[in-house]
């Protein structure tokens, strides 16, 4: 099937695009048109065939080393992004690490290390990112649905930071709606990627949490994101957006 370049002319950042569902992401919007930026923080040889795929396709791509928790490696990529393609149009706040651990015993370590990441990083990359986007511009963040629903033990750091980046989304669609911003937050469910694949040992557990009893695949939150990011989604901001199988239902 084909796809109209619904993004011709526009240029996406996006933060932890190198596998998983940032990948999917960075390849959909490329697809669809889009000159796209992808950071990683190790895995070289993983955003370079992003890269490579994508160019390959007939797109337009790089990737920058940038740890998510420097907020000067943040800033930097996203100077870098307008300098090499003239402008920026659409953040995608994708990097995410997850701890899982009974409260009594979660190191402080990784209390840092998710709030800098999975919360710390989406404030610093979203204002940088405003400082530069005109009218048309779109921030979409890759959130979760524990957000909203935990069920299991030991996931309420996680849950917290995600919780924050969804009140974080209502705040910043306030601010940036006079300037014809949109600011969404898209919440997955279990997703098959490395950080929890279908045939992990809580896959079977989770499936039957869900209305639809299987993982969601990478390119179906990419597809979402592209339609968010798109014309067609102009009227939608501010919301927190459930992609999870009926996990939360």
């Amino acid at each position: 099937m084909s796809i109209s370049k619904t993004l011709e002319g526009k240029v996406a950042f996006i933060q932890g695009g190198s596998r998983g569902i940032g990948a999917a992401i960075a390849q959909r919007l490329a697809k669809e048109g889009a000159a796209v930026a992808l950071t990683y923080v190790a895995s070289a040889s993983a955003a370079l065939e992003v890269v490579e795929a994508i160019e390959a396709a007939g797109g337009r791509a790089i990737a920058i080393q940038a740890d998510s928790r420097d907020e000067l490696a943040i800033r930097a990529a996203i100077r870098h992004t307008v300098e090499t393609f003239g402008r920026l149009d659409i953040l995608v706040n994708n990097a995410g690490v997850l701890a899982v651990a009974p409260i009594e015993e979660f190191s402080i370590d990784d209390l840092d290390r998710t709030l800098a990441v999975n919360v710390r990083s989406v404030v610093i990359a979203s204002q940088e990112a405003a400082r530069v986007m005109g009218e048309g511009g779109r921030i979409i963040t890759i959130g979760s649905t524990n957000a909203e629903r935990m069920p299991f033990a030991g996931g309420s750091v996680y849950a917290m930071s995600k919780a924050a980046v969804a009140g974080f989304t209502k705040g910043l669609a306030r601010d940036l709606g006079p300037r014809g911003i949109t600011v969404n937050n898209v919440q997955p469910g279990p997703v098959d990627t490395d950080m929890n694949p279908e045939s992990g040992e809580f896959a079977e557990g989770l499936k039957q949490l869900m209305a639809l009893p299987r993982y969601g695949q990478a390119e179906e939150i990419a597809s979402f994101v592209a339609y968010l990011v798109g014309p067609e989604a102009a009227y939608i901001t501010g919301a927190n957006l459930m992609i999870d199988g009926g996990f939360s239902a």
